[in-house]
């Protein structure tokens, strides 16, 4: 995998748990959490978007 950018969600603040996110113009999108940096998840922009939209959608759940 090549070297990757990571930026910290704008959602996480200054909280312990925090959310980083790494993308490419033409690439899919990477997600890790800081307690574990090593465990990387893979998707494309329209399924996070995907996801994004239905948990604001459903929120709670």
């Amino acid at each position: 995998m090549p070297e990757l950018t990571w930026q910290k969600s704008t959602y996480s603040a200054e909280a312990a748990n925090c959310v980083y996110v790494a993308t490419s113009l033409t690439g899919p999108v990477h997600l890790r959490e800081s307690d574990n940096p090593d465990v990387i998840l893979t998707t494309t922009a329209p399924r996070l978007r995907a996801l994004i939209r239905s948990l604001k959608d459903h929120p709670g759940n």
